[in-house]
């Protein structure tokens, strides 16, 4: 049954701290139900939304076909979902710093841009959570590793795959939980709360988007990490998804409409927090509020994908005439094809993906740049690399449009700080 459990803060009498928060005080940790086996009931119009949700994003990973590389439109959108993910949380980048940056990192240059650090970790724990974690049964131990990734190259790398071990909470004073708005399961419950949200994670008794919004919702309440648990709890999302079949290509940009509802996404969690029997009415009300609110932010965020995708197709057959329409197997053809999933690439990393030789590639980068396709610029210290503007601006746009409460920055304008308006 979950409930509240009375707890008591030890006053700090070191003096070094302001009178408010040396004091010590009784405090309320939150317990919640374990999820595995229990009998969750949506209401008839959050069951409607979540049907409607799954297949919206069906059709996004059936009609996504305007790419060769069928991978490339995923991994950009779980780039954007990744700086989305990080937004929530106050690490904002725009796409064209971050690519440059992880593109000086492939070279193994070092950069000095510790936000892109972070939001690159994110990026990276997110595409370990979807290829390896959506492949095999979900763990503790694999949902510390998706944190350890998260924060290793970071400036927090020492708490990376740590789980806490004493008590944290949500709002108030950082030194003390006495005017916390939220405190999580004191500690010694946190590794078999852990365990429970495992094996749920492994469970088919619920539709996969009502899953993957019960376990972030769970997740974030045990907030089993002294930093990064929003990051993992969204990764979380990605990787039950994709277990569950429904986004075996496209992932939807769900954290980007997250961070756009950022007052109502916090409202409906903190809803989740019930008390009392798992088959009460505030139990049953909380998860159909949280559900159903998910449900509408994974319809909203297919709907922007499939414009992205449309934006794709369209310019790439712009740089096919721009280019005079290249063979299907000449290098610049074949550039074409996966710059929308590398918009920065140097011409070793572009022969690679091509699978052609520096010589060949080289031939083809230089036609494009040629024709206004890609444009040479520096990444990091001392590395050159090119770039292809439109999809970075597409990338923005996106960024932008999914910023707009409505979906339309022209009568909505975005609710939170996002790049600049592309110039194209």
């Amino acid at each position: 049954m979950a409930r509240l459990k009375k707890k008591h803060w030890d006053a700090d009498l070191s003096g070094g701290l302001p009178r408010r928060d040396r004091q010590g005080c009784e405090y309320f940790a939150y317990i919640p139900d374990p999820l595995r086996d229990r009998n969750i009931t949506l209401d008839g119009p959050v069951v409607a939304d979540v049907v409607e949700a799954e297949g919206s994003i069906r059709e996004l990973n059936a009609s996504a076909t305007s790419l060769a590389d069928t991978e490339a439109l995923a991994r950009l959108l779980l780039r954007a979902e990744s700086v989305g993910s990080s937004r929530i949380e106050g690490l904002e980048i725009g796409g064209r710093r971050l690519l440059r940056a992880e593109a000086a990192r492939e070279l193994g240059d070092s950069t000095s841009d510790v936000t892109a650090d972070e939001v690159l970790g994110n990026v990276e724990a997110m595409q370990w959570a979807v290829g390896e974690l959506a492949e095999h049964a979900i763990t503790r131990g694999s949902i510390v590793e998706v944190h350890e990734i998260l924060l290793r190259h970071t400036t927090l790398s020492h708490l990376a795959g740590v789980v806490r071990t004493e008590q944290n909470w949500i709002g108030g004073s950082s030194f003390n939980p006495c005017s916390a708005d939220f405190v999580p399961p004191p500690p010694e419950l946190v590794d078999s709360l852990l365990e429970d949200l495992a094996a749920f994670c492994n469970e088919d008794l619920l539709p996969a988007v009502a899953q993957a919004a019960i376990a972030h919702a769970q997740f974030e309440t045990i907030h089993p990490f002294a930093d990064g648990n929003g990051r993992t709890g969204r990764a979380l999302i990605q990787a039950i998804l994709r277990k569950r079949g429904l986004t075996p290509r496209v992932l939807p940009p769900v954290s980007l409409v997250l961070a756009t509802w950022a007052n109502d996404y916090a409202q409906a969690l903190n809803a989740t927090r019930y008390g009392g029997s798992p088959k009460g009415p505030a139990a049953r009300e909380s998860a159909n509020t949280w559900v159903g609110l998910f449900a509408a932010a994974c319809k909203r965020a297919v709907t922007n994908a499939m414009e992205f995708e449309d934006t794709i197709q369209e310019i790439q057959a712009t740089w096919r005439r721009q280019a005079g329409d290249p063979r299907r197997d000449s290098a610049a053809s074949l550039l074409i094809n996966v710059l929308p999933s590398a918009p920065i690439l140097t011409v070793s990393s572009a022969a690679r993906l091509i699978r052609r030789s520096f010589e060949r590639t080289n031939e083809g980068m230089r036609r494009l740049e040629d024709a206004g396709v890609v444009r040479n610029v520096k990444v990091g210290k001392r590395n050159r690399a090119f770039e292809a503007p439109l999809i970075i601006d597409a990338f923005t746009a996106l960024e932008r449009q999914l910023a707009s409460p409505v979906g339309d920055t022209l009568v909505s304008p975005p609710s939170r700080r996002t790049p600049a308006r592309p110039p194209h």
